[in-house]
Order: C-alpha cells, then structure tokens, then sequence
C-alpha cells in the first residue's frame, strides 16, 4: 500500500523556528509511528516565507499538482483561505490546517473540505478577560505592540470583559517608528499607568518583546504595584526560562498544561520527551492532537477513499491530552478548558498553579461578528510568523 502524502505549507517563523518539525513529530506519534523508521507517510514542505494568502496559494498549487500530495496541511492563516478554496477545490481531497487562533473563525471563509487543528488562542484571551472583571472589576489597562493589535486576542479579551458584565478597557498599542524596530518605549508607558493606577494591566507580547517588557516591568518596579496578567504565548516555558531568574507574579489562562496529569497528557508529554529529547510544547501537542484523529483514517486515506475520510473528520471528536478536541468549524469547534493561573518565578524557578476555571466562548456566540466588524486587519501572515 502506497504511503499517505501530506503536502506541508511552512511560513517563516523567529520566535518558533523548529514549530513544523515539532507539529509534523507530535502528528507521527499521535498515530503510533515511529517518527524516524515509519514508512507509511510522507511530509513534504513548502515554504511560504511568511505566510501571506498568494504565496500560501501558490505552493499550495505546487504541492498539489506537481508533488502530487494527498493533504494539504501546515500552518495557515484565516486570511488565505479564500486563496486556498480553489485549489481544494480543484484536488477533492481534504486540507487539514494549523493555526494558533489569532483570528476568531469567519463562518463566511469555512468550507466543508477545509479543517482546522486551531489551538483558539483567542478563547484563552477570552477566559483570561472574563475572569478579570470578576476578580479586579473594570477599568484594566492593556497593553500590545502594533503587531499582536493587529489580530483578535485584544478584542477577545474584550468581550469577556463585557459577558462578565464590565465596560471600560483602556488600551495601550505600543510606538513603532520603522527606523528602530525594536525600541519598545516602556518608560512612557509605565508613567501613565502609574498616574492611571488601573486595577491590573494585561500584556500581550510575543517572543523577545515579551521576555523584554517583564525584565522592565520589574526594573520599573511596577510588579510592586499593579497585577500583571500576560497572553498565553508568554508564558511557554521555553520563554519563560529567559527570565525565571526575576521575582514576579504573574495571572493567565491557559488550555494546555504541561503538567495536568490526565492520563492521556502523561502520555503525550512521555512519549514526545523520550522521542525529541525535548520538552513537550504547544507545536507538538496540536500534532500529537492531529494524529490521534489521523490514526483511525490511516488505512481509508492510503486507499484514496476520500469521502469516507471527510465525512469522518467531520464527525469526529478525539480525547486528547487536554480533553475533547474536534477539527470542523462547520459543526462547532469543542469548548476548551482555560486554567486561570497563577505564575510565579523566583531563583530559576517557576510555579505555575491553578486558581479557577476560564469561561469559553461558543461558537455560534453574537460577538463573533462583532469581533470582525470591530477588528479590520490587514495583517495576513499566521501569528507568530515573523
């Protein structure tokens, strides 16, 4: 029997250089191979520098019609999928996509051969503004560089506060000035929120950036001050490593715990560290995730019986390392579980401690139209592909 093709669409990434060999690593073991002897698929890459919809359309094309691959996957944004609809189109084979849940999704972009291993970041910024209003009330400060503004988690973060029954959200989109990139012009900011004194202040920062505002936030002395809740990628702890020297207190909702000890996780977390001799991140966790789903369509998809194979993805709903997990927006994508944590790091040391349960967003929620309307963006790579 011929081995499964997947065509693997890979845009450029600083912050998370290694996420696709971790993605299509975790996406092998979730279906019980071994990734270094298994001989029963076959990734193949495309580079799609950083992700943008026409050159993302155009390896597709590659992939599909002259590497001949059977599924499309990688990691993709929202925004390229009306590029992408006919090239699907033209193949009648299944995408199975990627995406850390920048963008809320677009029922208007859906389509029934396209699926989503979405890792729904914005229901974390979600959870995260719910549980904000209850515990510190309005008034909270947030605080984002230009490039994070430009996605959903904001507005997420928003609306939560305003199903939690609260209003004001003063918001902070940090300068950019092109000639210095990297000058974040923390001080002017910090002596606003000390005039302001807000309740808290919410950071939503990736990579370096992220690293870089909690060392100021500290040496300003503003963690003496104000509770600082930070976006879940900031607290990965292969970020979290560059400055867990620093005394802080730290809140954030997350829907994925290295250490949560359902078995299924245990599982995941054991078997992708003695394969990569690497610590288990988000990147293998939603390949782990895939292949879970992958494993039962193994045989039909080798057979080129595709119809069976979309009708089933579908359907299906795989329990995973953090509970139910399911791939088709069209149906209604599972409601995860955010932890609010608390997250303290001290003498090279971190703690991370559940202290409530995060609300969700369901799907069909009205103020997903409102997010769209109220957040128009250009930006069109996928989150973290800069």
């Amino acid at each position: 029997m011929r081995p499964l093709k997947i065509g693997f669409l890979t845009p450029y990434s600083g912050i998370y250089p290694f996420y696709s060999a971790h993605l299509c690593t975790g996406w092998m073991l979730g279906m019980g191979l071994d990734p270094a002897r298994q001989q029963s698929v076959v990734f193949t890459a495309a580079f799609t520098q950083l992700g943008g919809p026409q050159v993302t359309a155009d390896a597709a094309r590659k992939l599909q019609f002259f590497d001949q691959v059977d599924v499309l996957s990688g990691l993709v944004s929202y925004k390229s999928v009306a590029h992408l609809i006919p090239v699907v189109d033209s193949g009648h084979k299944p995408a199975f996509f990627f995406d850390m849940g920048e963008y809320v999704p677009h029922f208007p972009q859906l389509h029934p051969d396209i699926f989503w291993a979405s890792h729904q970041l914005w229901q974390s910024e979600y959870a995260l503004g719910y549980w904000a209003q209850q515990r510190f009330g309005s008034g909270g400060h947030l605080v984002m560089p230009v490039y994070e503004a430009g996605y959903h988690l904001g507005n997420t973060f928003q609306q939560g506060i305003e199903a939690a029954g609260g209003k004001d959200l003063h918001v902070t989109i940090l300068p950019y000035d092109q000639r210095t990139p990297t000058d974040m012009r923390l001080d002017l900011v910090f002596d606003t929120l000390k005039e302001q004194a807000p309740p808290y202040v919410h950071a939503v920062l990736c990579g370096q950036f992220g690293n870089r505002f909690l060392r100021a936030w500290v040496e300003y002395g503003m963690h003496k001050k104000f509770p600082l809740l930070i976006n879940e990628t900031m607290t990965y702890d292969d970020v979290l490593q560059d400055v867990q020297h620093i005394d802080m207190e730290l809140y954030t909702a997350m829907m994925w715990n290295r250490e949560d000890e359902r078995k299924e996780n245990k599982k995941f977390v054991k078997t992708f560290e003695t394969v990569t001799k690497q610590p288990a991140n988000i990147f293998g966790l939603m390949g782990y995730e895939a292949g879970l789903l992958w494993k039962e369509l193994l045989t039909p998809a080798r057979k080129g019986d595709w119809d069976y194979v979309k009708a089933r993805i579908r359907e299906a709903v795989i329990k995973g390392p953090r509970g139910d997990k399911n791939f088709y927006p069209l149906s209604g994508f599972a409601l995860p579980q955010a932890d609010i944590m608390k997250i303290r790091t001290s003498n090279n040391k971190i703690q991370k401690i559940i202290i409530d349960q995060g609300n969700g967003m369901h799907f069909n929620a009205p103020a997903f139209e409102a997010i769209h309307r109220d957040c128009i963006s250009g930006w069109q790579n996928p989150f973290l592909c800069v």
